[in-house]
């Protein structure tokens, strides 16, 4: 028997019990909350940091806390209020957490001081917008119920660039019904906002974007190299692939990095690890073969490997240069992302 499937089994079996001893009254009846309802935050890293603003952008009223509260303090300037622990957050209506990876979700739920461990308070609803292991996921869901706070599983798409555009796209899956009473704040935070399903099937949405996101970028690092290899320059060569079919909302703003090598990062090599051993993973199980994906997991390895540790993903471009024996320098011109904000059409 999985973890997984442990966990459930033993709510199962305690469920009615421990939600009779433990659940907050205020908890019974979803379809209460309002766009006026008082909202945490946990993690307030690159990308949380500016998921909060646009909340607090929006009007709302948003309590913060981040493990190094120095990080979070600017965030008091835009009307945030920044707590001194998790537990300060357990009576707010909704808590929303963004963390880097399976063991801080389960650190800031479940660990000592976590927001589901705290006698006589939790909020009525946790959306959760990290990228975690379903399993985890599962877990964190089955004791959040034990208390009367139902799970929405909320992971997005897009660095913290798109997060401050307010093009954020987010995925959503739990029960239906909490994830309506949530979805004007996810709509304040993104672009677009899907609904995937019950469980914790955004988390395996996600997984795949994000596999597909390191092919995508590994190729789009093979094609580049090749054109400048036969005498193109990058910003050329992406100014012709993002005006064309094949051009994206992500090869558009991947281009600055791939023109002036800025490897200032947005996401690290070390991270897309982390996805790729997730979906690989999740592949496995659902025994679905995945040749391109397992190849470009170990050249996202190599990158690491080759110190590429703190910097952008873009590192792949280097990788694939210094492969075919090219040596890349910055080409100083002037190149757009594609996430300005957009100009209202003339009457």
């Amino acid at each position: 028997m999985t973890a997984t499937a442990a966990v459930a089994h033993d709510f199962c079996h305690d469920c009615k019990r421990l939600q009779g001893e433990r659940t907050n009254a205020r908890h019974q009846d979803l379809g209460v909350l309002s766009a006026g309802a008082r909202l945490g935050w946990i993690g307030t890293g690159r990308m949380g940091y500016a998921m909060v603003s646009r909340l607090l952008a929006a009007g709302h009223d948003v309590a913060v806390w981040n493990r190094t509260r120095a990080k979070a303090e600017p965030l008091a300037e835009l009307g945030a209020t920044i707590v001194g622990a998790i537990a300060d957050l357990a009576e707010r209506d909704v808590v929303f957490s963004m963390v880097s990876a399976s063991a801080d979700f389960a650190e800031v739920t479940l660990g000592d001081g976590g927001l589901l461990r705290q006698d006589g308070a939790a909020p009525k609803i946790l959306v959760d917008s990290s990228t975690v292991d379903a399993d985890v996921s599962a877990e964190v869901r089955v004791e959040a119920a034990k208390l009367g706070t139902t799970l929405v599983a909320a992971p997005v798409s897009g660095n913290a660039k798109v997060a401050r555009a307010g093009r954020l796209s987010v995925v959503a899956s739990g029960p239906a019904e909490a994830f309506e009473e949530v979805r004007p704040y996810l709509e304040a935070i993104g672009r677009s906002v899907t609904y995937a399903g019950d469980g914790e099937v955004a988390r395996l949405v996600k997984l795949c974007h994000n596999v597909f996101l390191g092919v995508v970028t590994q190729s789009l690092a093979e094609v580049t190299v090749l054109a400048e290899r036969g005498g193109v320059s990058r910003a050329a060569f992406l100014s012709f692939l993002n005006d064309s079919a094949m051009g994206s909302v992500f090869t558009r703003y991947k281009t600055p990095a791939f023109v002036h090598l800025d490897l200032t990062p947005t996401f690290t090599p070390v991270l897309l690890r982390k996805d790729f051993d997730l979906g690989l993973e999740a592949a496995r199980e659902l025994e679905v073969p995945m040749p391109v994906a397992s190849l470009t997991r170990q050249l996202v390895q190599g990158a690491i490997g080759h110190g590429h540790v703190s910097d952008d993903f873009a590192a792949l471009l280097l990788e694939q240069a210094e492969a075919a024996g090219l040596a890349l320098a910055p080409e100083n011109v002037p190149v757009s992302d594609g996430l300005e904000p957009e100009q209202p059409e003339l009457s």
